[in-house]
């Protein structure tokens, strides 16, 4: 799929018909809501998301203010109260069915990237984050005292040093350990799973190398295993690198231990032969673009700015902000952008409202050139500060 460019249109509503939401906008789905169709209410979520919109009071404030939008979505006038009703009643396999679709649109578009170098090549990173919810009105978040979250169990896909993207959600209460889900989220795909200590066990492992499923997974020092075979360290900071059996697989698997720069040992256990110590080493260094994308999306989509206490609206959260994401994503690679996703996502903020045309002259616009070469450095003089008025109290300084 690819922008229809109409020029004159608003940015906002150019972008969101970019969203495979045709399914939801049949009669036959929308009987009982004669205002607010399911199609428009995911529409105005994901627009809420690009355009960090704070609060109901402030979705329902840039509705009003945009009529051209609202035309474009066919919503007439809606309240606040009315988007918090029905996002919490919303059924979730919407919202999944429509990231599941917007992702489906990212591999297409990233079908030709080879992942990380030939050798280790396309990565999956499986990991969780928590959002922490009013413990006065989420009893059923309770995890311990003052302790009220939910989780998002995340897979992402790393198609290049520059680009990874969530294929996977699985929504959680807080209680849920993220070993529950290493049945559900690493799948028989001919990828590189990476997780770390959180999702190892024997009916896990055991699974894992039944299917044939490459991984590379951090495990507790307390672990017991034994040496079959070992090989000589490739690099200094490789302690060791042995083929073993443990109590987590009844076939061999290896087992390559470093120490990073602060001197902190690692563990990982892995089904990858092929790779040297350091490659799988270097491999592992990549766990921290998961980091990375839960920090965009609670820093740049505001994810941690909940919008419900119910489990559905929260659940309907996830799939929707990460369904922004992927749309953002989406326009960066269809416009072969040169920027990344957030000053395009930056950019995208700044011209919303504006038209479609004015947006894609200043996502190309040249910058300036003002540098006049290199110039001598002056030596700088020392400058006394003055103070002036008498409203600041001032003490003079001890001279050095």
């Amino acid at each position: 799929m690819s922008i229809k460019s109409i020029g004159h249109k608003q940015l906002i509503s150019q972008c969101l018909s970019v969203l495979p939401t045709e399914t939801f906008s049949s009669p036959l789905l929308n009987y009982e809501y004669d205002k607010l169709s399911v199609d428009a209410l995911m529409k105005i979520f994901v627009a809420a998301q690009l355009d960090k919109w704070e609060s109901y009071e402030d979705m329902e404030e840039k509705l009003r203010a945009n009529p051209d939008f609202c035309e474009s979505i066919n919503l007439p006038s809606i309240s606040g109260s009315q988007l918090s009703r029905r996002i919490n009643d919303l059924p979730t396999k919407y919202c999944q069915e429509l990231f599941q679709r917007v992702i489906h649109i990212i591999q297409d578009l990233t079908k030709d990237y080879k992942g990380i170098g030939p050798v280790i090549g396309i990565l999956k990173i499986v990991d969780s984050t928590h959002l922490k919810l009013p413990p006065e009105l989420c009893d059923w978040a309770f995890v311990t005292k003052g302790w009220n979250v939910v989780k998002m169990h995340t897979r992402i896909k790393v198609v290049s040093e520059e680009i990874a993207f969530p294929d996977k959600i699985i929504p959680s209460t807080g209680n849920v350990g993220d070993v529950e889900t290493g049945d559900l989220i690493v799948e028989e795909d001919g990828t590189t799973y990476l997780m770390d200590r959180g999702y190892p066990s024997k009916k896990n492992v055991q699974n894992w190398v039944d299917n044939g499923i490459n991984f590379v997974v951090r495990i507790n020092k307390s672990i017991k295993t034994v040496p079959i075979e070992k090989y000589d360290p490739d690099h200094s900071s490789v302690l060791r690198d042995t083929k073993i059996r443990c109590s987590y697989s009844d076939k061999p698997l290896r087992l390559v231990e470093f120490e990073d720069e602060e001197g902190k040992l690692y563990r990982l256990l892995t089904s990858r032969w092929d790779l040297s110590a350091k490659q799988i080493m270097d491999l592992y260094r990549y766990r921290w673009m998961i980091e990375t994308f839960f920090k965009w999306v609670k820093q740049h989509l505001k994810l941690v700015k909940i919008w419900s206490t119910k489990p559905q609206g929260m659940w309907n959260q996830m799939f929707l902000a990460l369904t922004a994401y992927g749309l953002a994503l989406i326009l960066q690679l269809q416009m072969k952008s040169k920027k990344k996703l957030w000053p395009f996502l930056r950019l995208m903020r700044t011209y919303m409202y504006k038209s479609y045309n004015e947006f894609i002259e200043e996502l190309h616009r040249e910058k300036s050139k003002t540098s006049r070469g290199r110039q001598k450095v002056p030596i700088p003089e020392k400058k006394e500060t003055k103070f002036e008025g008498n409203i600041a109290i001032i003490k003079p300084q001890k001279k050095k």
